[in-house]
């Protein structure tokens, strides 16, 4: 039996890069899938097809988790196929949007960094968290920008990465008597789209070659780690964010 067997998770942003890994790992491992994507259905299509090709289960939900009232849809929405329990909630919903110094952000551009990255964390927690038990987990995607303040005109997003992290620190502590355990990783330089599109060749380079391994980390490598944290092994870890950078960072 695998270790997740029939649990129900939900992946925000689950469509692409290290959401698909996730979902995708997640459903290898037995659990029943929540697929939400934002904007892009054929990514969230390609990763439901994905998982149910290899046998598993999934939906998928459109919802933008910024939004009160989506958020209210996606939780139905797993309630409704696969009953109202929920097992574990995978916050990868965010982004870095764009990379801005101190004299270019406004006020709006820094007030929807952070609600796209930490809002939405709150959100999805909250409405999720009445249908959890004893034993279940959740698990948010921080960064290690969150850490050391992250590299140039990223200093928004090192801060609602931050929040993430300290937000998950504080459910820990308001959860864990209920049994439902709360964690966060930090990701360094992973190979995504994500760096695609905001971080140089030549950089990314620079940093695989400054990590003890010599080398970027993969999305399956980050996804191995929340079923992981998702499964009763970890079942006396709470409160931590877990670095997964190759050595860049010690913490």
């Amino acid at each position: 039996m695998s270790k997740l067997n029939c649990k129900v998770a939900i992946v925000t942003g689950g469509s692409r890069d290290i959401g698909r890994a996730i979902s995708v790992k997640l459903a290898a491992e037995g659990a029943h899938v929540v697929v939400n994507y934002c904007n892009n259905k054929g990514a969230g299509d390609e990763t439901v097809a994905e998982i149910t090709a290899a046998g598993g289960k999934a939906i998928l939900v459109q919802a933008d988790v910024t939004r009160q009232a989506d958020v209210t849809k996606l939780i139905e929405a797993s309630c409704d196929a696969f009953g109202d329990n929920i097992d574990i909630l995978v916050n990868v919903t965010g982004g870095l949007v764009e990379r801005k110094t101190l004299s270019e952000m406004d006020e709006e551009f820094f007030n929807y960094v952070m609600q796209l990255n930490a809002t939405s964390t709150f959100l999805v927690t909250k409405a999720a968290v009445p249908h959890m038990q004893k034993g279940a987990s959740i698990i948010n995607l921080a960064s290690q920008a969150g850490r050391d303040g992250g590299g140039p005109g990223a200093s928004a997003y090192a801060t609602s990465k931050g929040a993430v992290m300290t937000f998950t620190r504080g459910m820990a502590k308001e959860l864990g008597p209920q049994g439902i355990r709360v964690n966060s990783l930090c990701p360094g330089m992973i190979a995504t789209t994500f760096h695609d599109k905001f971080t140089k060749d030549a950089v990314r380079e620079n940093v695989a070659n400054s990590t003890p391994l010599r080398r970027q980390g993969d999305a399956a490598e980050v996804a191995d780690s929340v079923a992981y944290l998702a499964s009763d092994a970890a079942s006396f870890i709470t409160g931590t964010n877990i670095d997964i950078n190759g050595g860049l960072l010690f913490s």
